[in-house]
């Protein structure tokens, strides 16, 4: 249940902003700032954490050499990935 009740204040700008996200994701200003205060501050558990840093360092990859072996690694990822149906973000 919502009781805490805060007043802040934002640039022109990021009202703008903040009413955009609010209208694209069907929610008012205050549902995209609480949403946005719940995905930085809330941290996940620490057994979660654990076992994330566990997977990383478990992880093997192949360190290229020079940014063209880089870009050789990620455009053959972006090629399996497209096989597989799966959308890559582009950097």
């Amino acid at each position: 249940m919502l009781s805490e009740r805060l007043q802040i204040l934002v640039s022109p700008e990021q009202k703008r902003r903040l009413e955009s996200e609010a209208a694209a994701q069907g929610t008012s200003v205050g549902g995209v700032i609480r949403a946005a205060v719940d995905a930085r501050y809330t941290r996940a558990p620490r057994a979660q954490r654990i076992a994330a840093v566990e997977a990383i360092a478990a992880m093997q990859a192949e360190v290229p050499e020079d940014p063209a072996g880089l870009e050789r690694i990620m455009n053959a990822g972006r090629l399996a990935e497209a096989s597989r149906g799966v959308d890559a973000p582009r950097s």
